[in-house]
């Protein structure tokens, strides 16, 4: 809960998940929780580090509650709060929508103004919002590319959303709805940002996709960030960095299955793109073009035709 709000809590939160007064008190005394204001608590350890998303989801938090239930979380507000990354977002603004009232920034709260508030609303932990497909489709109609791409490949990856229920989103939006469905197309199965971004990239210069399955022999710490080509012969590795979650089945939690592999020729030619080159898309494909001419060159075989001896 301390989470889901920004890493802030009040005592009645405390109670409900199953703290008693006494508890309340012992952690403040020892310096495990620690007072904000009156009535409103922190964990001693969300002080040592505090993201911008955490911020984020405080300043969110606060919004929804001095509205008294009469505006619902949307855009990247709801999809914070459905614990999607919002890397790449605008997270300077709160954004919800509600039935009636002007839109606009007041505060630092952008109010976005559905009459009715529309489908996808919902009631979780007391807090209002909009289900994960419609914050992903909103934000897909209103904010970058790339970082829509990401966001809408994590609700994948998560299994929040489903390709069919994003559409359904994407088509029932007021306004951006060929944007939000042309944001979808993009959406690839990719398991982090890196590999969102890096995909991105490939579909945008016309390259090949990569191979379902990954080339055998290779060691299992190499695939989880690795895409295989499989007609250039070449691994393209890269840094996973921001993973999106998903929940591990109990059984595979310690002992994860392998990734696939498919048969064929193992790579001739491997290619890394590290995390900060991917601000430079040029120079991206300058390496990856580079390499699959290379591995064409040692993969050539030349016939002779012995008719023309």
């Amino acid at each position: 809960m301390a989470c889901l709000r920004g890493g802030v809590f009040r005592r009645a939160d405390a109670r409900a998940c199953g703290y008693d007064d006494a508890d309340i008190d012992y952690l403040l005394a020892t310096g495990g929780w620690r007072r904000i204001r009156r009535g409103t608590y922190a964990e001693q350890r969300a002080f040592e580090v505090v993201t911008e998303k955490a911020l984020y989801l405080r300043r969110v938090h606060r919004a929804l509650r001095a509205a008294g239930g009469m505006v619902f979380a949307s855009h990247q507000s709801a999809a914070a709060l459905h614990a999607l990354p919002v890397w790449g977002l605008d997270l300077s603004t709160v954004h919800v929508t509600a039935a009636s009232g002007r839109s606009g920034r007041v505060g630092g709260v952008y109010r976005h103004i559905r009459d009715p508030v529309g489908p996808g609303v919902l009631i979780w932990n007391r807090l209002p919002m909009v289900s994960a497909a419609r914050a992903v489709a909103e934000v897909a109609a209103t904010s970058p590319t790339i970082p829509a791409i990401a966001l809408a490949d994590a609700a994948l990856y998560a299994g929040l959303a489903t390709k069919r229920t994003l559409r359904r989103a994407a088509g029932l939006l007021p306004y951006g709805g060929d944007r939000a469905l042309g944001v979808f197309a993009h959406c690839r199965g990719s398991a982090s940002v890196a590999e969102s971004r890096l995909r991105f990239i490939l579909s945008a210069a016309g390259l090949p996709d990569p191979a379902e399955a990954l080339p055998p022999g290779l060691e299992i710490a190499e695939l989880e960030a690795a895409l295989w080509f499989p007609e250039q012969r070449t691994l393209l590795e890269f840094e996973p960095r921001h993973p999106y979650w998903h929940e591990e089945l109990e059984e595979d939690a310690d002992q994860p299955p392998p990734p696939p592999t498919a048969d064929g020729p193992p790579p001739v030619e491997t290619c890394w793109i590290p995390w900060t080159d991917l601000d430079h898309p040029k120079t991206v494909l300058d390496r990856i073009t580079s390499t699959f001419a290379r591995a064409a060159r040692r993969t050539d075989i030349r016939h002779v035709d012995f008719a023309r001896m």
